[in-house]
Parts: C-alpha cells; structure tokens; sequence
C-alpha cells in the first residue's frame, strides 16, 4: 500500500511548483522532501519528476498520483467537516484573505463579534486582492476569501465554491476642488472623458474595471498615475494631477481641496464572502462568514461612525430580498 504521507509530499510539490517551496510548506528541509520521493519512487518503480529547463515537472505517473491525492484530501477534507458539524463547541483557526477596504470597513466589526460569540475561533487576516486569493482558496490554502467586483464586470466563476452576499458598495469621483465640475452635486462619468485619471496599478480589478467602463462608453482612459492606497490616490486628486473612484466602504477622511461627487449611472461594485463548497458544514467557517455578515448589515443599518445607511445598499440575494443568487 502506498504511504500516505509521502504522496502528500509529492502533491505539495505539485501544487507549489518545486521541491524547495514545497519544503517550505511542509516547515522540513528540502533534504527530507527528495527523501520521500526517493522512496516513493522505489516503492512505484517509476520515476516521478524529471528536469524541465530550470525546474522540474511532474512525469504521467506522478500527474496520476496527484489527482488520485487531491481527491484522498477532498474526502478528508469533507470527513473532518462533517465531524466538525457534529461537535457542540465551535473552535479551531480560520483564513481569512479580503481586500484592503474590506479589511478596514468590515473586518474590525466582524472579528470583534466572532471573538465576542465564539471566543474559541481564531482567525488569521491577510489583505489580498481577489485575483490572489480566490486561486489560494480553490486550493486550499485558505479557508475563507471577502471578495469584490463590479456590477458590469464579475469574477469569474469557480466550480466547488459556495457564495454569501455581504453588501452593494458605491463609489463615488474625487476631483480637485478647483475642478470645473467640482460645484456639481452629481456628475456623469462622460463629463470626465479627457480628464487624465489616477488609479489603481495594471492588472488589479479596480484598474481593469476602469479602463473597460470608460472604453464601453466610447473614451480612451488617460491613466496619469497608479497608487493601490485610497490615500495616496487622493492626494494626488488634491495635487490636481487627476481624478479618482473612491468607493465608500472604508472610505477615510477626505483631503482639503477636494470634492468628492455622486456618480450617474451609478458606480456599483458587490461584495461576497466566498468559501469552499465541501467546507459549507464547517462550523468555525460557518460563523466567521455570518460573522462578516453582521459586520455587513451594521453598516447597512448606519451604525458605523464614518458610514450611513445611504452609503452602501443590500445586494440583490441578501436576505432582504425574495430572490437569492
């Protein structure tokens, strides 16, 4: 029979692309990683990598080992939910990957009420952007992604991920405050079409979301200058070199000499708690996304300091609605 510990050795090297990452993972030498192998090899009587360039790749027998592991993990994986479910206390230690304004706007609230209810449960924050995280959590690196994206341009779907709606976020234009249209109290995007625009770096969500709004309505983005804080973002705004989306979640205080506008049609982008399908009966997830939700609906219900209730809208699915998505 096969040891298990050594194809597990075997997976996370596949999985982390390289023996020394994947003794990294593992917290061994990457001696004792080649070890296993070395000995799983003998005991298949096949090799299962072989040098590709600089690295190394998987050969079809260790490929088949894998997907045989990952399924073996899977299994465990629903085993150790289905235990969990059946137990009275609710502990254990939760990742939880979610993007900057998310971890401002939410995750204070929502980490202080999982303490307060379920003192036993301990989560670990990292800040992320969804594009990075949702892949770690479809490997199961995390356990639990707050993730984000526009009404006119959503993430993709993964299959095996379960889904919550937390809220809708609305974002607004920071001009400068000598701006020509900064005395309006709403403004079309269409108004700013040759303004140069301050954002947020290539690739990220928010900067392709930009570029595929102004584009669909017939304008070519002038991107000036890029900057993944609000912060800095909207000090450039008050250095007149541009203008900026600011959504409302999170949203810190407003620089002097500049205006912040409402958008028309209005700039909507959804905010959701994603987890593992096969983890839906895990209860120390189970309260950290209803922990978010919480977090959600008191800012929803205006109790936050810095957020009214006009600020963000339920989403469409919450449970406010009669249809769920």
């Amino acid at each position: 029979m096969l040891n298990f510990e050594r194809l597990r050795v075997l997976h996370t090297v596949a999985v982390q692309g390289s023996v020394n990452a994947a003794a990294d993972a593992l917290h061994v030498t990457n001696s004792a990683v080649s070890q296993q192998l070395a000995k799983l090899e003998r005991e298949l009587g096949q090799s299962l990598l072989e040098p590709n360039g600089r690295g190394i790749r998987l050969t079809d027998a260790a490929a088949l080992l894998v997907a045989h592991t990952r399924q073996i993990l899977s299994l465990m994986e629903q085993a150790e939910s289905q235990l969990d479910a059946q137990r009275d206390t609710i502990f254990g230690q939760i990742t939880v990957a979610a993007f900057p304004t998310a971890i401002r706007g939410l995750a204070p609230r929502a980490l202080q009420h999982l303490h307060d209810q379920h003192p036993q449960v301990r989560v670990m924050l990292n800040e992320q952007e969804p594009h990075e995280a949702v892949p770690l959590l479809v490997r199961g690196d995390i356990d639990v992604v707050i993730a984000q994206d526009w009404a006119n341009t959503p993430l993709p779907q993964h299959e095996g991920l379960s889904k919550a709606p937390l809220l809708d976020d609305i974002a607004d234009i920071a001009l400068h405050a000598k701006h020509p249209m900064a005395a309006s109290k709403t403004i079309d995007i269409d108004d700013l079409a040759g303004d140069p625009w301050i954002t947020w770096q290539a690739g990220s969500i928010c900067h392709d979301w930009l570029l595929h709004t102004l584009r669909s309505r017939g304008h070519e983005p002038l991107v000036a200058h890029t900057a993944s804080e609000h912060a800095t973002q909207l000090a450039l705004v008050a250095a007149g070199l541009g203008a900026c989306v600011i959504p409302r979640l999170g949203r810190e205080p407003v620089l002097p000499g500049v205006r912040v506008l409402a958008v028309k049609p209005t700039l909507r982008r959804h905010v959701y708690a994603l987890w593992r399908a096969e983890n839906t009966r895990r209860n120390a997830i189970r309260v950290t996304v209803d922990a978010f939700r919480a977090s959600a609906s008191s800012l929803l219900a205006g109790e936050a300091p810095t957020t009214s209730k006009r600020l963000m809208r339920r989403p469409r699915g919450s449970r406010s609605n009669s249809r769920n998505r």
